[in-house]
């Protein structure tokens, strides 16, 4: 990791779960770290922590709302201006209704659809045109997927959420395309969780929490530190390694 120490990270969906461990490992690790969400009061309290760690690198809070998308260009263009730019994006944020596609309302498929692949996209093209002018070819373009991306899995609910993360898999594989179409070494990387122990099953099942509890209680769960530890490996690859797809699953998981 010492080729990334000094550099910058956006870091999104970075106030809980796995995009708060990777923030935190990335900061850990010396990097300058951007993390965006609405709850930026959550990310400050993190940022005081790395501080209080000790840790070489710092964490910025960043206030943006992924569903719109002059918010992402704004945080793009303070990042130029106060941080030169970014060498390192993270696509993190994600969301999750329990919407089938028989019944499911139309607002929350756009929702899904805004976040897991809109705003991915709008992130990903603006992080390239920043190394791009930079001169930057070396950088990192990483997107948080789920093996719901690989794997249709026979439960309504989730029918509609795998179909984006089936097009984080397609994103990525084509930005991996363009990227050597454009003769340049910046990387792209596609992450699979299997099931994590995050707060992500009790927003789903909001109206449920016992439901998401018992989601977690089945089986020994992934964690989001090994989330965190699968995008310091990706980075840690030398220049002329690719990691394409990391699938990372708990032992039980069944699927």
């Amino acid at each position: 990791m010492d080729l990334w120490k000094g550099r910058v990270a956006l870091v999104t969906g970075a106030s809980v779960g796995i995009g708060a461990a990777i923030a935190k490992e990335l900061v850990r690790h010396g990097m300058k770290v951007v993390g965006c969400a609405r709850d930026v009061e959550k990310i400050q309290k993190l940022a005081a922590e790395c501080q209080t760690s000790g840790y070489s690198g710092v964490l910025v809070p960043f206030k943006c709302d992924l569903n719109n998308e002059e918010e992402i260009l704004s945080m793009f263009s303070v990042i130029k201006s106060q941080h030169q730019g970014v060498d390192v994006c993270i696509n993190n944020a994600g969301l999750a209704h329990p919407e089938p596609l028989l019944n499911g309302k139309t607002s929350a498929w756009k929702n899904m659809l805004d976040v897991n692949v809109l705003a991915l996209s709008i992130c990903t093209r603006e992080a390239y045109q920043s190394m791009k002018e930079r001169n930057v070819d070396d950088g990192h373009i990483i997107n948080i997927n789920s093996v719901c991306g690989h794997l249709v899995f026979p439960s309504a609910d989730i029918h509609f959420y795998t179909a984006t993360k089936f097009a984080v898999t397609a994103l990525t594989e084509g930005l991996r395309q363009e990227l050597r179409e454009a003769k340049t070494h910046i990387r792209a990387t596609c992450i699979s969780p299997g099931l994590v122990e995050t707060e992500f099953a009790f927003r789903f099942h909001s109206q449920n929490p016992e439901k998401a509890a018992a989601a977690y209680a089945q089986i020994k769960c992934l964690e989001a530190t090994d989330i965190a530890n699968a995008v310091i490996y990706a980075l840690s690859a030398p220049p002329h390694v690719q990691i394409g797809d990391i699938q990372v699953r708990p032992v039980e998981q069944i699927s």
